[in-house]
């Protein structure tokens, strides 16, 4: 009996080693068939991280465009539903942290998708929102805290302008899939944009992540050659003359456009630029400014809707052409001294009109200036003059020399939408009216940005430099990527013209149509403009003033321009005088551009009436300190010296620093406290 029990232990022995040998055998064979199985069991989970946008500073570092974290609430019904008791608890720790939650909506959405893992019913909450969620989650007085199931958060970052409307021109804007328009967020979209990374894993029965993780790589940030003190005054004035002239003459604003832009003479660098009508860069959809509700409601059922925000959004520096009137009487001198066709001892004779080509062209008011030398031609503006010396300079020398400073030419701006102007010059083919024309600034198209950058080189040397809005791009840890330095293309004049330009435009200022351009206490140099708008005879114009400072050493350039003022003669240079004028009595002194000249018993009146206006609006300063713009942010973060005691707190997983007292998280771009600390956010 023994013996065949043992027989049969054997045997089972034997079968049961046999059965593991193919068990085994089948599973070598078959494995990579059952790896499949195993993981079809699984739920595949995968999610997209984020890349942070780039920002942009101005040239001290104040911001001007900044990303920030913002989180999407995710519910995932799936998770909800698997279990039922996670329905309740969850619905409502979902009610309690975000009341303004439609929570039948929410119940019903989840009752009836059981299979859906992603709906999103909130987007962009704060961080202080998303804690206060997950507090519920750990709160040790709710006995179902471990029942809240199937909700979490997705990462974004958003995009805001600390400044508002401040550089809208030159800034521009993101859409809602984080793409620039306009300005340097267009131009530079792809540099200030990074990489998006990746997570993803399986999910077991347990719900258990094995996470793999390629990490976002952030965007590069931009360091602008913008000014923001410099910029916010020119603002100040461009509003001062809109608020000015609104309805003055007709119902509207002062005028169809005003701009300005500042440049340094001797690298085309732009310390500001704007225009007005300008617009929220935080809300660049808003017409509430400039329209009515019903009037607004009215555009979006129209067709021109996106054409009216089109308009907005343009930059008028860069995009939009004019004729340039008499600021381009300098050009056409320069161009005649340059070729040797005249010399500086020329002189022309004016009766006040001129007959060429069959048309008899009038000189500026009508009126003969007698006999003028050079410097007169330009201090009192006559055209018959400029007429004169471009029959001299030929219509072949005239075409070329207008290319030689980029007029029907890109200026290669690095901001987004400037304007081609190729079709808009005539060429050596030109009829002799036409040349007459052209000669006084009328008959050709240009921009602003064309305007100011020709004239830099007119005052500088001779050096054209290609205009630039950024000297420098950085990573987000402050490293150098790349320094981008001013660049000369050309020199178009030699310094022996230059310098002759430069006295000829100084005698506008001091004795001839630019007098109320000069601020108190200072030497400028500049030229005026005055341009009749198509169809001629409709009396609208466009006037502006090119000038400079200081007068004998120029180093910054300033460009006014009105598009037709609201007002009934708008045939008056004195609007753009004026408004350069109070820019440059502000922005001179904080460039450390000194006063030279004497006052005068009311520009001493004047000036001490303007500081007064600035204390009572701003609060006294310190006279032996440069005149600041009021109400500029500043960045604690550039001055060592004042920087702010939160910068040596420790910072979380999302890169907020952390009070080590309260745990209050300050947002590392602003310095602002965005939450109170956990004690806060639960209460």
């Amino acid at each position: 009996m023994q013996k065949k029990l043992v027989v049969l232990f054997v045997l089972i022995l034997l079968a049961f080693a046999g059965l593991s040998v193919s068990i085994m055998m089948i599973s070598r064979e078959n494995r990579q068939e059952y790896q499949k199985q195993v993981l079809s069991q699984q739920e595949y989970s995968s999610k997209t991280l984020p890349f942070k946008r780039g920002s942009i500073v101005d040239a001290n570092g104040i911001s001007l465009a900044v990303s920030g974290k913002v989180y999407n609430l995710v519910i995932d019904a799936k998770v909800i539903s698997s279990k039922e008791v996670y329905f309740e608890p969850t619905m409502q720790a979902l009610a309690k942290a975000f009341p303004e939650l439609d929570m039948k909506e929410i119940r019903r959405y989840v009752q009836e998708n059981s299979n859906s893992a992603y709906y999103v019913p909130l987007k962009e909450l704060a961080l202080e929102r998303k804690t206060a969620f997950e507090a519920l989650k750990t709160d040790e007085t709710n006995e179902e805290r471990k029942l809240i199931k199937g909700v979490w958060f997705e990462e974004e970052y958003k995009r805001t302008y600390p400044n508002g409307s401040l550089a809208c021109d030159v800034i521009g804007f993101t859409t809602s899939d984080n793409n620039g328009m306009y300005g340097l967020e267009e131009y530079y979209n792809d540099v200030l944009s990074g990489t998006t990374g990746r997570e993803y894993g399986y999910l077991n029965t347990d719900l258990n992540l094995e996470r793999t993780t390629k990490p976002a790589v952030d965007g590069y940030s931009l360091v602008s050659t913008i000014d923001v003190n410099v910029q916010s005054v020119i603002e100040k004035y461009l509003l001062e003359f809109n608020e000015e002239y609104k309805d003055n003459y007709r119902e509207g604003n002062g005028a169809n456009n005003v701009a300005c832009i500042v440049m340094e003479v001797d690298t085309a660098n732009i310390l500001g630029m704007a225009s007005y009508p300008n617009f929220d860069l935080n809300n660049p959809y808003d017409l509430s400014a400039y329209y009515t509700e019903d009037a607004i409601a009215a555009l979006k059922e129209s067709d021109s809707y996106y054409d009216v925000l089109n308009g907005l959004w343009r930059n008028y520096c860069i995009s939009d052409t004019y004729e340039p009137g008499s600021t381009y009487k300098p050009f056409t001198v320069a161009m005649a001294l340059e070729s040797g066709e005249i010399s500086t001892s020329a002189s022309y004779e004016c009766k006040g009109v001129l007959s060429v080509g069959g048309h008899n062209i009038h000189c500026n008011g009508g009126i003969g200036h007698g006999v003028v030398n050079l410097k007169q031609s330009i201090a009192k503006s006559c055209n018959v003059s400029m007429m004169k010396i471009a029959e001299q300079l030929g219509a072949e020398l005239f075409s070329e020399q207008q290319g030689a400073y980029n007029f029907g030419l890109k200026t290669n701006i690095d901001l987004a939408g400037e304007a081609r102007t190729a079709g808009l010059l005539f060429d050596e083919s030109m009829r002799s009216s036409d040349l007459a024309t052209n000669s006084f600034g009328q008959n050709f198209n240009v921009t602003m940005i064309q305007m100011i950058t020709g004239f830099c080189s007119l005052i500088n040397g001779g050096y054209y430099y290609e205009p630039h809005m950024v000297s420098r791009i950085e990573t987000t840890n402050g490293a150098v990527v790349e320094n981008i330095e001013p660049r000369i293309l050309k020199q178009v004049i030699s310094e022996s013209t230059s310098e002759q330009i430069i006295k000829y435009c100084n005698a506008v200022v001091t004795e001839g149509t630019g007098k109320s351009a000069r601020p108190a206490g200072y030497a400028i140099g500049g030229k005026t403009g005055t341009a009749q708008t198509l169809p001629r005879g409709n009396d609208e114009y466009v006037v502006s003033f090119l000038g400079y400072a200081p007068a004998d050493d120029p180093k910054y350039a300033i460009y006014v321009v009105v598009d037709r003022a609201n007002a009934e003669e708008q045939a008056n240079s004195r609007f753009a005088q004026k408004i350069a004028r109070n820019i440059l009595s502000e922005i001179l002194p904080y460039l450390q551009v000194y006063m030279t000249e004497e006052l005068s018993p009311e520009e001493e009146l004047e000036l001490a009436q303007r500081e007064l206006e600035n204390t009572l609006k701003y609060g006294a300063r310190d006279p032996e300190e440069p005149t600041e713009t009021p109400d500029t942010p500043t960045d604690p973060q550039q001055d060592p010296q004042t920087q702010p005691e939160w910068m040596n707190y420790e910072k979380n997983e999302d890169g907020y620093y952390v009070h080590p007292d309260t745990g209050a998280l300050i947002d590392p771009d602003t310095g602002n406290v965005i939450s109170g600390g956990l004690d806060a956010i639960t209460e």
